[in-house]
């Protein structure tokens, strides 16, 4: 064995805070997912099933629409006082698959969740081609917050960072 290849070895294994330092924790994400409702005769693996309005009603564990689909967002209080609600505006490809998917799921249910917490839970009542999607209710102003730093409000061209 080579002398540099000695020293190379003997350095890398005194210094264990580099890759100890490297596994550390990246801050809380904000997440914001929404599930369709799935039938009961799908597969276990691929739904999960939650209570909605005295029913329990399955919806897909996959999200439709995720965080990465949203170009914008805008809270506004919630009308029951449970926290804020928010309309979130999609990008036009996920704009283009929520008209598809929402046009074969007319009458069914679609959650929303935070933070894998669920936040609301509506029904589609007709095919969504505008790109809009709103959560009633449930979210805190710390996750506006957090979503102030990632996502411009409508209307603005850049996330409001933290002062």
């Amino acid at each position: 064995m080579t002398l540099p290849r000695l020293f190379a070895i003997a350095a890398l294994a005194l210094s264990p805070g580099l890759t100890a330092h490297a596994s550390g924790k990246k801050g809380e994400a904000t997440t914001v997912s929404f599930h369709l409702q799935a039938d009961d005769t799908d597969n276990p693996k691929l739904i999960f099933p939650q209570a909605t309005a005295g029913k329990q009603i399955f919806y897909r564990r996959a999200p439709d629409v995720n965080f990465k689909d949203i170009a914008a967002f805008s809270p506004f209080p919630s009308q029951d006082g449970e926290g804020m609600g928010m309309v979130v505006q999609l990008k036009p490809h996920a704009r283009t698959r929520l008209a598809a998917l929402t046009n074969g799921a007319v009458n069914r249910w679609m959650l929303a969740m935070m933070n894998g917490r669920i936040v609301d839970a509506v029904i589609v009542d007709k095919e969504i081609s505008d790109g809009h999607l709103v959560i009633w209710k449930g979210i805190g102003a710390a996750e506006i917050d957090s979503l102030d730093q990632k996502l411009p409000r409508i209307g603005e061209e850049k996330p409001r960072k933290k002062k």
